[in-house]
């Protein structure tokens, strides 16, 4: 038989599976001739951890066996192995698996057993095809991640920049964001969160006012009580942190903390007048965070409020602009763990003073 694929020898690893060692030795013979390097199996408890610790591209394996049928094989397999191409013999039709089970376990192809070898060789030919343009499409989509991870980084580089040119307008602001960051980790490290939401709130409190970079400056830095189009002008920032994030894929989880951290838990908030659980829980959670490095924060229009004085201000806030289940958690680390809170603030005081 002509074999359409250019020296294949080596490049394919293909693993047969069968309890008749004289199917095996059939195929070896068959499949050298045409190229083809196979290794040969005759226990499936045996092929599923060479396919486990090795790399095969195709597997021709038998139905009916010992102590597991092809399809228990397969089960196994797809549970570590996604991107094996199967093949399944069957020594009849009627005990050929389910349809139902054949595309659940993406089992791409299966034969009847015969002497003659004619219809398999078809569809290992059709298999290695297959394969090969796998690879091919696996190679272009590694050299577009590649790309987009080039891009998103410089991207990264230039919303970092940002962020550091937002806080560079307003010396009563340095720092904000940092120390945000910081209280939101520490809110949900207190609340038993995983891991991946501790890094999302961390990144969501550094980039949280990242939109401020899109309000004038006669408005951000403005000494006095802002008129109602100028505090309409301050609610867009949100909005407009939310569309600079969204050209990083790697922000998808950010996204809601800088979009919807002025909402409050009553839904007079903005942008969307978000009420209760409505709003996102990380979201929340920076709310709270924010609120109190406001409060605790000197400003052009007042000096920083006293410990004691915020305390009250969030529990006399508990159920209209924040959370209740995160304000109580909160006003616990400021009563129990006040140390914290102080380590956070004097170490983003310091860095502050440094870049001065």
């Amino acid at each position: 038989m002509r074999h359409s694929v250019q020296n294949p020898e080596n490049d394919y690893k293909i693993i047969a599976v069968d309890d008749e060692e004289g199917i095996l030795d059939s195929l070896q013979i068959l499949l050298k001739r045409t190229g083809y390097n196979l290794v040969g199996v005759t226990n499936p408890v045996e092929a599923i951890e060479r396919v486990k610790n090795e790399h095969f591209d195709l597997m021709i394996l038998d139905y009916i066996m010992t102590p597991y049928h092809g399809d228990q094989v397969v089960e196994e397999i797809r549970k570590f192995d996604k991107d094996i191409y199967i093949l399944l013999l069957t020594g009849h039709k009627d005990l050929a698996p389910p349809l139902e089970t054949i595309k659940r376990l993406d089992i791409q192809g299966y034969c009847e057993k015969s002497n003659k070898f004619d219809q398999l060789m078809l569809l290992i030919e059709s298999a290695i095809k297959s394969i090969n343009q796998m690879r091919e499409i696996k190679k272009i989509n590694e050299k577009l991640n590649a790309k987009n991870e080039e891009l998103e980084k410089s991207y990264l580089e230039m919303v970092e920049t940002l962020r550091y040119a937002v806080e560079a307008k307003d010396t009563y602001t340095r720092g904000h964001s940092d120390r945000v960051s910081a209280y939101s980790v520490l809110i949900g490290e207190e609340l038993g969160l995983p891991e991946k939401d501790i890094k999302t709130l961390k990144i969501g409190g550094l980039f949280h006012d990242i939109g401020k970079i899109g309000i004038p400056d006669s408005i951000l830095l403005k000494e006095t009580k802002l008129t109602d189009d100028e505090y309409s002008q301050v609610k867009k920032h949100s909005l407009i942190g939310a569309h600079i994030l969204s050209q990083v894929s790697s922000f998808k989880e950010t996204i809601p903390i800088v979009e919807y951290h002025h909402e409050r838990y009553d839904g007079f908030g903005y942008p969307n007048k978000l009420k209760g659980e409505e709003i996102p829980y990380l979201s929340r959670i920076t709310a709270i965070a924010d609120s109190f490095d406001a409060m605790t924060s000197k400003r052009s229009y007042r000096d920083s409020l006293p410990l004691d004085v915020v305390e009250k201000e969030i529990e006399k806030c508990k159920g209209t602009q924040f959370d209740p289940q995160i304000a109580d958690t909160f006003l616990n680390i400021l009563k129990n763990q006040p140390e914290k809170i102080q380590k956070i603030q004097e170490n983003f005081n310091t860095q502050v003073a440094e870049k001065l």
